[in-house]
Order: structure tokens, then sequence, then C-alpha cells
């Protein structure tokens, strides 16, 4: 009477496939039985689908199946130590004219050694500076409006801390303008 129930239900989750390789070597699964073909017994969701249909068969195949990777516990993480990073210069929204602009990052406590600093201006990276620059000048970089943003990595870790982007604005005196005259 067990056994039967344990048929029943092994039947329940268990399907017939049938396998064969034709004369070119291509192997073929069917529900349909053909000339040749091997019966295998496939059950869904569990790892020995297309086991063979003795029971030691499907043990075998149990044991040879592909055990689970464990994964490994993650890396201790410690976050970056900074209590402020922020844009003090520029200004937010702030206009220029024909100026060189200077450029600072507020850092709480100071950039800590190892750690580098990579400045952005409208998203393209700023190489011409020294990875621990905190602050320097652009200058002529033309009219427009510009974004400035600055991340801090550290190498060891990869971990990175931003300082929130700040627009700011760029414009020439037109040529006709008496400020431009001014200027000569």
């Amino acid at each position: 009477m067990i056994a039967l129930g344990l048929f029943a239900a092994f039947a329940a989750r268990a399907a017939v496939v049938y396998k064969w390789t034709d004369a070119n070597g291509v192997v073929h699964f069917s529900d349909q039985p053909e000339p040749g073909a091997e019966k295998v017994i496939t059950s869904s969701g569990d790892a020995t689908a297309n086991a063979a249909t003795t029971p030691a068969a499907a043990a075998a195949a149990a044991q040879a199946a592909p055990k689970p990777a464990t994964p490994k516990p993650p890396k201790p993480t410690v976050a970056l130590p900074y209590t402020l990073i922020a844009i003090t210069s520029p200004s937010a929204q702030h206009t220029f004219f024909n100026e060189s602009i200077g450029v600072h990052l507020a850092l709480e406590p100071d950039l800590q050694e190892g750690q580098t600093i990579t400045w952005y201006l409208n998203g393209a990276a700023l190489t011409n500076q020294a990875p621990d620059a905190e602050q320097f000048v652009l200058q002529d970089i033309g009219r427009g409006t510009y974004t400035i943003s600055a991340t801090v990595t550290d190498p060891a870790t990869g971990q990175t801390m931003s300082a929130a982007p700040v627009t700011f604005y760029v414009q020439q005196p037109s040529l006709l303008s008496p400020q431009h005259h001014n200027n000569n």
C-alpha cells in the first residue's frame, strides 16, 4: 500500500521521454516512442531530470548531479569615513564672466592615505588634475553651462563616495559690449 502511494506521488511528478540518435548523429527527444529509442523518466524541478528508468541509475544520476556552489561570505566592508564631501566652490548657479574659476572640495575628515579624487566636468573626467587635488583653477573653458562633480575612491576596497554636482555658467561679453572694451 505504501509502495503504491509512493509510486503515485512519483508518477504525478514524472514524465516519460524517449531519446534516440538519428543516422547523422543528432540526438532527439520526444514524448512518442520511436524505434530504437531509450525510455527516459524526467521529473519536474529536481536535479534528477532526464535520469534513466532504473532506480539504481536514478540514484547514481542524483549523486552525479552537480551540487550548488556554496556562496563565499562577503568581504567585510568599512564605509568611507567622510562625514562631509561637498563642492564649496564654485557655488551652485553662479555665473562667471570671462574669468578663472576656483574649484574646491571640502572633506571631513581629510583625504585618507591611498584614496583618490576624480573630478568630472560635464561628465568627463578631468585627467589633468592630481589624484589628491582638493582644489584647482579652471581657466578658459568657454561660454556655456557646466556641471562639476567629484568622487573619492578607495582603490583597495573599490568603495566610492561622491559630492553632489554643482552647475555653474560661463558668459563672455560681446565684442560690442562696453565691458569687453574695458578689458583692453
